[in-house]
């Protein structure tokens, strides 16, 4: 009988990557969701859904009933306000981890895909209720036969549509970037982190938090990510150095604007600070043991592989 994986999160952008490299592993899939979920990657995939969201107790338990392991991945990585944050990667968490608590909780493993922005939780409202849906689980989690974090770091790939502004811009032969000297940004491609995660299932993760990066583990200059950008576009981008104090201001005035309008910005006063933060590299030591995984995608064919997606949907421009 093949083993079962239960997946919250399953339709966003991290969430498709990881359900198609669990089935690639012989796991039967049993996902969370709103609707029955369409999309390209699940056309071959055999998977049961249960209808529902995280703050529905009778489908989480209808979730995990039989699960060998449940892969939090839902949360939300925008956001109205910090309230709406805390509704989702919070209570969210909560709720799951009341119901994995129930029954016989001594067979259940749980992973949490969390994020790296969780080390730094001043910085935003996401980081701090990423930082706490952590504290939460791992408090929960106690009980169970096995758990673990995983922090992926900046994420980018086919069907990412938060990345593709960058190539948009850069296409353009304008590449933006904070002035940020010494900054470093660790950056995975999605097939990469899920493969990660994938082969953590297989694993014990004895209460381990994991950081997941490429193969930089100590992440990029920004410099280099615009060298990257452009090199996989075929144009050479003017780097435009961004004022911290700029990158702020737009940051208050896209929380305003979203006011006004109705619409959830990517680009808050949070995400200006997130931004900012000089230190988002990893080390060997925060990484899974290379024996469980190791990246194989890195920036140059990543970023080539992504724009060629993006050409090819006619997301990107030639």
């Amino acid at each position: 009988m093949a083993r079962l994986a239960a997946v919250t999160g399953a339709t966003g952008f991290l969430g498709r990557y990881i359900v198609c490299a669990l089935a690639s592993r012989g796991w039967q899939v049993r996902i969370l969701a709103r609707q029955y979920p369409v999309y390209p990657q699940f056309a071959d995939l055999n998977l049961e859904v249960v209808p529902g969201d995280l703050s529905d107790k009778l489908a989480l338990r209808q979730l995990v009933r039989g699960a060998d392991t449940v892969v939090h991945a839902a949360g939300l990585i925008k956001a109205a306000n910090a309230a709406a944050f805390r509704v989702a990667n919070v209570d969210g968490t909560a709720n799951l981890m009341s119901v994995l608590n129930e029954g016989e909780p001594a067979a259940r493993k749980l992973l949490l895909v969390s994020s790296m922005a969780a080390r730094e939780p001043g910085l935003s409202a996401y980081a701090a209720t990423k930082h706490e849906a952590e504290a939460v689980a791992a408090t929960a989690a106690m009980s169970l036969r096995d758990w673990g974090i995983v922090r992926p770091c900046a994420i980018y790939g086919p069907w990412d549509r938060e990345t593709l502004a960058i190539f948009q811009a850069a296409r353009h032969r304008i590449f933006p970037m904070p002035r940020a000297p010494g900054a470093r940004v660790a950056l995975i491609h999605a097939a990469d982190a899920a493969a990660a995660i994938a082969s953590l299932c297989d694993h014990d993760c004895s209460g381990g938090t994991f950081e997941l990066t490429d193969e930089r583990v100590d992440g990029y200059s920004w410099d280099e990510i615009a060298v990257a950008a452009g090199e996989a576009l075929g144009v050479e981008p003017l780097r435009v150095p961004v004022p911290g104090l700029a990158l702020r201001l737009a940051g208050v005035a896209g929380a305003a604007a979203a006011r006004i309008t109705g619409r959830i910005p990517m680009l808050t006063l949070g995400k200006a600070r997130e931004i900012l933060h000089s230190d988002w590299g990893s080390h060997a030591g925060r990484q899974p043991p290379q024996n469980i995984w190791r990246p194989e995608i890195g920036v140059a064919r990543g970023f080539k592989e992504t724009v060629a997606w993006y050409r090819g949907q006619q997301w990107l421009a030639s």
